[in-house]
């Protein structure tokens, strides 16, 4: 038992990295940008598409219609975390994706990712 409890410590300790991503598909250049607060995560994100079940139904599609070997996936940038009590990752993870979705501005065409927000604000 105590072999489990140090391994559970072990975990606990141990120190994951996030930031923002981004799949891109190789036939058509169309991205989609992402934020995570562990990479680790992006696997599952790869295996929900494998499996159909992803929530962009634009990337789902053309996931399904292409194949995964049809994409890459990159890091865009990596968030870097303070040591503290006023740092608040949610909110920096946050800032971090709305640099890339404005820096890359994959919408429409471009991308699938919504409408960019100054279009929602409009409408």
């Amino acid at each position: 038992m105590n072999r489990r409890k140090e391994l559970v410590e072990q975990y606990k300790e141990m120190k994951t990295e996030g930031g923002v991503y981004k799949f891109e598909n190789k036939l058509n250049g169309k991205v989609f940008i992402a934020g995570t607060n562990n990479f680790k995560s992006i696997n599952g994100k790869r295996m929900t598409l494998d499996m159909g079940g992803h929530m962009n139904r634009a990337l789902q599609e053309e996931w399904t219609r292409y194949g995964g070997d049809s994409f890459t996936i990159e890091v865009l940038e990596i968030l870097e975390r303070k040591d503290s009590v006023y740092f608040d990752m949610k909110k920096e993870l946050k800032k971090l994706e709305d640099k890339w979705l404005d820096k890359l501005q994959p919408f429409g065409d471009r991308g699938y990712n919504g409408p960019a927000p100054e279009a929602k604000e409009q409408q």
